[in-house]
């Protein structure tokens, strides 16, 4: 079950199960209140019937002065239950039969724990019925999905031959020296299209699965080589600390490339990128000497740009990465100065 799917089942499972949960709860209350009166109803008929026969041993029997209003009708003190019925050709006294404080809660306690049984059984009718209710409820959004990744993943199948044809046809062009610029450019926006194609389909596989242990260190200095290639005139370092990580490696190439591409593409002429991997603090800093960030709260909002370059979802992505893979980022930025994010790898440590 996929991120997506799983938090719409736990979201429905949750409110279905809840509000379930909640109405039983009340009905619970409500059959035991039902039970009480019963209890009551049937003590005080037993106590009416005692006065007549005076045969019953359960209930205490004494002689109170009479009052008239307080005759035929079960009151509750703090010791006792208890009933008052006239004495006949008496109008002094009253026949008082009463049921001691423990003997009632005896009573009550049967009734809360057959209610508690009742509501209980429900709960685990409701469980069932809340996993049911919800693996339905998700079907059309797992379809739906299902689709959508289908088509997205044919889409990407497609653009591979025509993005590698163009790429190999540029490679061989000859131009003359006005002209490189554009071939350059045309160059760049190739790249920027397949590297889209490759971040969507990382975005569309299984992470949380496919995990293998990384030396950050060897990683960073491959991807590294790759941007110093691409953007000669930026000057790129790394230091020499490392340390492993159980991750999945496509999207932590994701992140990362994402990441340096950003710093390289929107940097200063003879600018710099520096990696810095502290082993003690458990982070990667990735700092760069370009234009700064305006905004850093929106930075990682999907199709938010700050550039003209772009279509804004590069960070987009990096978020949604760190986030699968308990990865916790930050950035911090001034404008015209530069930018650093920081990545925090607590959670992926092989120690």
């Amino acid at each position: 079950m996929r991120r997506a799917e799983r938090e719409s089942f736990l979201k429905s499972f949750g409110v279905f199960f809840i509000s379930l949960a909640l109405l039983s709860g009340v009905l619970a209350y409500l059959e035991y209140f039902k039970l009480k009166h019963e209890i009551e109803e049937k003590i005080y008929n037993e106590m009416r019937i005692c006065s007549y026969t005076l045969k019953c041993s359960e209930y205490q029997f004494d002689f109170v002065p009479l009052d008239s209003n307080s005759l035929y009708r079960l009151q509750e003190s703090p010791i006792e239950l208890f009933a008052l019925f006239s004495i006949p050709k008496n109008d002094t006294y009253a026949l008082k039969l009463s049921l001691g404080d423990e003997e009632y809660k005896t009573y009550l306690d049967s009734a809360k724990f057959t209610v508690l049984q009742h509501y209980f059984l429900g709960l685990i009718a409701i469980f069932i019925v809340s996993i049911l209710f919800s693996f339905y409820a998700l079907y059309p959004l797992k379809r739906a999905l299902h689709l959508t990744e289908e088509f997205s993943r044919d889409i990407l199948h497609d653009l591979g031959t025509p993005l590698s044809a163009l790429r190999l046809n540029v490679s061989r062009l000859n131009v003359a020296h006005g002209d490189e610029r554009k071939v350059k450019r045309i160059s760049q926006s190739i790249d920027t299209i397949i590297s889209l194609g490759d971040n969507l389909r990382s975005y569309l596989e299984e992470h949380e699965y496919q995990k293998d242990d990384i030396d950050l260190y060897l990683l960073m200095k491959d991807r590294i080589l790759v941007f110093s290639k691409l953007y000669p005139n930026i000057k790129f370092s790394l230091n020499d600390e490392t340390f492993l990580l159980h991750v999945n490696r496509d999207a932590m190439v994701r992140i990362i490339d994402n990441l340096l591409s950003n710093a390289a593409k929107y940097n200063k002429p003879e600018g710099f990128v520096e990696v810095l991997i502290d082993l003690n603090k458990k982070v990667v800093q990735i700092k760069d000497s370009g234009r700064g960030i305006l905004d850093t709260k929106r930075v990682f909002e999907r199709f938010y740009k700050e550039q003209e370059r772009g279509i804004g979802i590069g960070l987009h992505i990096v978020k949604k990465f760190c986030d699968e893979l308990k990865i916790t980022i930050e950035v911090e930025s001034e404008i015209s100065k530069g930018t650093l994010f920081i990545l925090h790898f607590d959670k992926l440590m092989l120690h």
